[in-house]
């Protein structure tokens, strides 16, 4: 997730109610998870080879324009205002 020129998480205060720790906890994971600092955590736990780092860095692009592309798909079959909704079923 690399590439951020800020600060993800200066700081972040989670309010706990009725002693409820583990709702507080689960709002902090949420959080970090969105933000991507448990996979950067996980990613500096170890050494990294460089050819892993590079495989890594391809899968993850390769990914992201697969994941557009399909969204792109599904956007253009749920648009409603098409003549023929069932585009190539004739």
């Amino acid at each position: 997730m690399g590439g951020f020129k800020y600060a993800q998480f200066v700081a972040r205060t989670v309010l706990v109610r009725n002693n409820e720790v583990e709702e507080g906890m689960r709002v902090i994971n949420r959080i970090m998870g969105k933000e991507g600092l448990l996979e950067q955590y996980r990613l500096t736990q170890r050494y990294e080879k460089p050819h892993k780092t590079r495989r890594r860095i391809n899968f993850q692009k390769a990914k992201a324009i697969y994941n557009e592309d399909m969204d792109r798909k599904i956007q253009f079959v749920l648009k409603k205002n098409r003549l023929d909704p069932w585009v190539g079923c004739s």
